[in-house]
């Protein structure tokens, strides 16, 4: 009989990437998907240990789960519970400690090894943690799991890890130093997924522009293998995220430039618009760099839209400081961000701080920041009306006869069928600006 597993994904799109693997190791033990936590008999949160308070609401979603699970027992049923993720790494056997129900706990880069560590649970009758890792290994045991594939759009990872870190991070310390997976092996999972009918991938990484996977004759950039990869049948469009400036090479600059497969869309963060704050981070480049880097880029691809992260509230950040990450805001002119407000994270330097910003102050300024990002986004979107882009259809929509699919600036794209299918990339005529997507028809014309 098959079981049930339930795989709940918080944070960025590599944890997504990783929720997917997990299903691929589990397939062959026997374990479905679902999507109800009263039919799981194994559930996993695959954690993120980014947010605010991510320890305080995974321990939280464990308190329900144990409950359930007791009430399971008392029917002779089993539930598995697992902790993946970034907090998994971080609280490791704390986790035990603190919930008895939990039967798993690993780190992003051991999740491989989940047949073996089901095993050694019910042969030891004991709860398993396993953190310790080497990341390359992840991957090497990740080749023999077959990769189920169900959308035409794919996420691959391609690099993990940072050795940047900045003093808000906890990445270098749950994921470990940056580690390029061999071009070669990037080749091939895409071949994969192309013959599986994606037409898109993204690539990920920690530090994505940071890639430098060994080839044939050495080490190569990220610009090298988007050459690569925009060599094999079937993939048409290549993203990338996440990117530091310290990185944007002028090679990868070129490829936006070059390489018509290459997405017009860059997610560059900055975090904060002043050179003392950025210098506090540990940012490794100061507000003109990166202002310097953007005339670059758009100099190379006049028609790229940039995407952004900031963090209001860094400790020390003072009033005219915050005002400095407007005006970069301003100057940029970005499609899209992404805002937070700081929240201190264990073990980060920027954490023992004594100068951390009232919650009021922080709240107060996160609200003013994404105002101005909320009319940029709008803006941008109001001038693709009457453009025509090449959309590639992902899904169906939520009325008859309607598909949804991704413009070349990643935003949603909704239009009448009319001979069209889910994979095919077609020209698309934008008509209207919604809430939080487009509309469009299709223009067989282009």
């Amino acid at each position: 009989m098959n079981k049930k597993v339930l795989i709940k994904t918080y944070g960025c799109q590599m944890n997504v990437y990783d929720s997917s693997r997990m299903r691929d190791v589990l397939a062959p033990l026997g374990y479905e998907e679902t999507q109800s936590v009263e039919a799981a008999d194994f559930v996993i949160l695959n954690t993120c240990h980014i947010r605010e308070k991510a320890d305080d609401k995974v321990y939280s979603e464990l308190g329900k789960l144990r409950d359930m699970k007791e009430a399971r027992a008392a029917d002779g049923r089993e539930m598995m519970i697992a902790v993946a993720g970034c907090v998994g790494q971080a609280e490791g056997s704390e986790i035990i400690k603190r919930n008895k129900a939990v039967d798993l706990v690993f780190g992003p880069q051991t999740y491989h090894r989940l047949p073996a560590m089901l095993k050694q649970r019910r042969d030891e009758g004991r709860s398993v943690v396993e953190t310790e890792f080497e990341v390359k290994d992840k991957f090497e045991g990740l080749k023999s799991a077959p990769q189920a594939v169900g959308s035409v759009a794919s996420f691959l990872t391609i690099q993990e890890g940072c050795d940047k870190f900045c003093t808000f991070c906890v990445v270098p310390y749950t994921r470990g130093a940056e580690f390029s997976r061999p071009v070669e092996q990037v080749l091939a999972e895409a071949e994969k997924l192309a013959a599986r009918g994606v037409r898109e991938v993204t690539l990920l990484g920690q530090n994505v522009n940071a890639y430098r996977g060994e080839g044939g004759n050495g080490p190569e950039s990220l610009a090298s293998l988007v050459t690569r990869l925009s060599q094999i049948s079937g993939i048409e469009r290549i993203r990338y995220v996440t990117s530091h400036p310290r990185d944007m090479s002028d090679d990868l600059i070129a490829a936006h430039a070059s390489n018509d497969k290459l997405m017009p869309y860059l997610h560059l963060p900055i975090q904060a618009g002043n050179d003392r704050v950025l210098k506090a981070m540990n940012r490794g480049h100061t507000s003109a760099h990166y202002l310097k880097l953007i005339d670059k880029i758009r100099a190379a691809k006049p028609d790229i839209a940039l995407s952004g992260d900031f963090i209001v509230g860094f400790p020390g950040e003072t009033e005219g400081e915050f005002e400095d990450t407007l005006n970069i805001v301003r100057e940029v002119n970005y499609a899209s961000a992404y805002t937070f407000k700081y929240s201190p994270r264990p073990g980060t330097p920027a954490a023992e701080k004594k100068d951390q910003v009232p919650e009021k102050v922080k709240t107060e300024r996160l609200a003013r920041l994404q105002a101005l990002i909320v009319q940029q986004t709008a803006d941008f979107n109001a001038s693709c009306v009457g453009k025509t882009f090449n959309v590639l259809l992902e899904k169906p929509g939520r009325q008859d006869g309607q598909l949804i699919g991704r413009s070349p600036y990643l935003q949603s794209v909704h239009l009448a069928v009319r001979g069209l299918k889910i994979g095919d990339i077609a020209p698309i005529s934008i008509k209207s600006v919604g809430p939080n997507s487009l509309s469009g028809h299709y223009d067989p014309v282009h």
